[in-house]
């Protein structure tokens, strides 16, 4: 993800090495030093913004059985652009797998230098990395309820989470953990690829119990992608209403009918419930949403609509 992932690692976990990290050539991916990898795809996906895939020669992923265990989410890696000498991170959506490919959804900005050198890169290209390095550490069943809201290529680390949690071999028993997202983007042209939406739609039926997805657009003026998508839109900034709705707390409109005769199971007692709010896109979404980043970019105080809503530090992180 652009400039908003490539604050991230930088805002917890400072890079084991600076952006002189040696490059070493047949070797395992690590957070101290560079690896060539090459551009085996690359595809325009809206104004801006590309999905990139980058793979790394399968034979060197750690151990002979290719174990991917140290994998685990939230985790990004660094692309350097050589040209400047100059690393970002980004978040590979799927995370990594046993053929060494990584998809990335990364948009180009006018002051991201890698952004843009990155999509000025064809197929057969070879660049630099460094990874992984852990952006936040997830851990099974901690939770009861995460509700993660993104705006732009925030949606990054989420989708790698998500991936992560339904896709599991084998998968965790008894899982208690429910997730919701809540999206957001200014125009639906705007709005993640549609093979990462229509993975999302299938995790809102193959998961219906465990995860809820709602989408958001500034505006549907000049719409030209709802259809593609086939999942519902609601025009208008994410705010307290929906984070309430998002935890039961009040109805949406589709529940408004029969609120508050719904089964109690509709209605969640958030007094006894673990819930963990995670926040990732721009800046002012961010401050918005959560209160701004502090000093030297870490955490801050729980401000914003959080805040107002009563929530603490231990229960949001900001990406």
């Amino acid at each position: 993800m652009g400039g908003v992932l490539a604050s991230v690692a930088y805002l917890f976990f400072w890079p084991d090495k600076p952006p002189g990290a040696p490059t070493k050539e047949n070797a395992p991916l690590s957070s101290s030093y560079f690896t060539p990898a090459a551009i085996t795809s690359s595809e325009t996906t809206g104004p801006d913004s590309k999905l990139i895939e980058l793979t790394f020669p399968s034979h060197l992923l750690k151990s002979n059985a290719k174990d991917l265990s140290g994998f685990h989410p939230i985790w990004s890696i660094y692309v350097k652009d050589d040209d400047i000498q100059v690393e970002r991170a980004y978040t590979p959506l799927e995370g990594i797998d046993h053929d060494g490919h990584m998809k990335f959804w990364i948009k180009r900005y006018p002051d991201g230098e890698v952004g843009r050198w990155l999509h000025s890169k064809n197929v057969g290209d070879s660049l630099k990395i460094r990874g992984p390095v852990t952006t936040w550490n997830w851990k099974e069943n901690e939770w009861d309820e995460v509700v993660m809201i993104s705006g732009g290529t925030g949606i990054t680390p989420f989708y790698q989470l998500l991936h992560h949690v339904f896709t599991k071999e084998p998968p965790i028993s008894s899982p208690k953990t429910r997730f919701t997202l809540l999206h957001s983007s200014r125009a639906p042209n705007l709005l993640p690829p549609s093979t990462m939406l229509e993975t999302l739609k299938t995790y809102t039926h193959t998961q219906q119990d465990r995860f809820s997805l709602r989408l958001f657009v500034d505006s549907r003026q000049r719409e030209t992608r709802s259809n593609l998508i086939g999942l519902p839109l609601s025009e208008g900034r994410i705010g307290k209403i929906e984070i309430q709705q998002a935890l039961g707390l009040i109805p949406t409109a589709s529940e408004s009918w029969w609120w508050p005769f719904g089964s109690s199971s509709s209605q969640p007692d958030n007094s006894e419930r673990k819930v963990l709010f995670l926040v990732c896109g721009p800046d002012q979404m961010i401050s918005a949403i959560a209160g701004p980043m502090g000093r030297n970019l870490s955490q801050g105080d729980v401000g914003g609509i959080l805040g107002e809503l009563g929530y603490n530090s231990e229960q949001v992180w900001k990406l």
